[in-house]
């Protein structure tokens, strides 16, 4: 694995291989690697010859400085995992490389409404950011499938509308959400759980699972409010657990049975915010 640090090397070095027909797989990560993102590695290279991991802590998206502040950093042991994966590059740009002309006066993307609601809603100009890194990111990588992970299904929603809206010639690719044996869905801000946290976590997927089973016929709104108040009971501050069309994240009113639905949850435990999905039907 080879390790760039400014742009304009790593995008001359895959520019070589793209002269010897090379395909081209992204990943994008701020870091902290697990089996979730590892498995996004496995997935860009099942599809493309080279594969790029970029480790990047981008400060635009981060609504709240003390979120920044707390996030993990692992560089040492991230960089051991990817050695022993199958990326062939890393990208570890400072900020003055992503936003060379500095971040008072980046674009706005135009999102459909989609950073309004849910996340958006919650955090305020976080998809704004997300939008300005990944376009940045693609432009110095220009790989022709973008890989991510399911688990910030919005995120996902918002990237295939950056994509659609800057006709940027790339395909995206979503991986399903890796698991730890308990159904917490792995993510880097897990290991500022405590143990007892962790085991705790697991409700969020528990309440996601059980709404599945009990979607047919049910109340969508009494289906919501049971799902909320048990994780309340359970010591979460949630931000919502809901259940949205899958394509538009509108609410649900009746389900016709037809209709693609996602359950989607946001909360806080032991001061971490944790968010998981599920396809419930479609």
């Amino acid at each position: 694995m080879i390790i760039h640090k400014r742009a304009d090397a790593l995008a001359a070095h895959l520019e070589d291989r793209r002269r010897n027909g090379d395909t081209v797989g992204f990943v994008p990560t701020m870091g902290a690697l697990h089996d979730g993102h590892m498995s996004l590695i496995t997935r860009a290279s099942e599809l493309c010859d080279t594969v790029v991991c970029s480790i990047f802590v981008n400060p635009t998206q981060f609504n709240d400085p003390k979120d920044l502040e707390k996030y993990p950093v692992t560089l040492e042991d991230d960089i051991h995992r990817l050695a022993l994966s199958a990326a062939d590059f890393l990208f570890l740009p400072t900020v003055d490389d992503v936003y060379p002309g500095g971040t008072a006066s980046l674009p706005k993307y135009d999102l459909a409404g989609l950073d309004t609601l849910l996340e958006g809603a919650h955090r305020p100009g976080h998809f704004q950011g997300v939008c300005q890194v990944v376009h940045r990111l693609l432009n110095i990588t220009r790989p022709d499938v973008l890989v991510m992970g399911g688990k910030d299904y919005q995120q996902c929603m918002v990237c295939r509308r950056l994509i659609e809206s800057e006709s940027l010639p790339v395909r995206l690719e979503v991986g399903q959400t890796v698991r730890e044996p308990n159904g917490l869905a792995m993510s880097s801000r897990n290991r500022r759980l405590s143990e007892s946290g962790k085991a705790r976590a697991s409700l969020i997927h528990a309440v996601l699972a059980d709404w599945r089973n009990r979607i047919d016929g049910a109340d969508i709104r009494g289906l919501e409010a049971w799902g909320g108040e048990r994780l309340e009971a359970a010591g979460f501050k949630v931000e919502y657990a809901t259940i949205r069309d899958a394509v538009t994240l509108e609410q649900v009113g009746a389900w016709d049975g037809k209709r693609s639905i996602v359950g989607l949850v946001a909360a806080w435990l032991e001061g971490v915010r944790l968010i998981d999905n599920m396809t419930l039907s479609g």
